[in-house]
């Protein structure tokens, strides 16, 4: 395997614990277990943006969530990407339909997977981002990318199996 093929196989992964997440109620979607900020829903939710956002940002493609915003019907809120977010801003994401969210996972995941199979592994050593040291590579934002939705995505997991557990 090469680099493309290990992080086109990486991006789908995240889509596929999202995919079996046991079938949760709204209530669930959107509950606080231990009363942490992050619902599921809002974990799913910022997966997707920041796969969205940052993919938009290397593509200079429009982001998937101008086909996903009136869906979700978050206002202004939605546009966000989560980072940051204060405890109230959090929960003020809510989302009743988990399919809904899976699809925007899947649906921002498979993009990148898309744009990183049309890459060079050159193209995965050239410097996109000056702002840090060391100067960040393509290949590295991509392997954050999909480390954060993977992340995000294994947290939902956990709160979703802590809450069918304790019924």
């Amino acid at each position: 395997m090469n680099s493309i093929e290990i992080l086109t196989d990486l991006a789908q992964r995240p889509v596929d614990a999202a995919k079996r997440l046991p079938a949760l109620t709204a209530e669930q979607l959107n509950s606080h277990p231990g009363d942490h900020p992050n619902s599921i829903a809002w974990l799913l939710w910022h997966s997707g943006r920041e796969v969205d956002v940052q993919l938009s940002d290397l593509t200079g493609d429009e982001q998937m969530w101008e086909q996903f915003r009136e869906g979700f019907g978050l206002g202004e809120s939605g546009d966000a990407v989560g980072l940051g977010h204060t405890p109230e801003q959090a929960a003020g994401i809510k989302v009743d339909d988990q399919q809904l969210l899976v699809d925007y996972v899947e649906a921002t995941l498979s993009a990148l997977g898309r744009y990183v199979g049309e890459l060079s592994e050159t193209d995965l050593s050239e410097v996109i981002d000056e702002n840090w040291t060391p100067p960040v590579t393509r290949g590295v934002r991509l392997a954050s990318i999909i480390d954060d939705a993977a992340v995000h995505v294994g947290q939902a997991a956990y709160a979703a199996g802590a809450l069918n557990h304790s019924h």
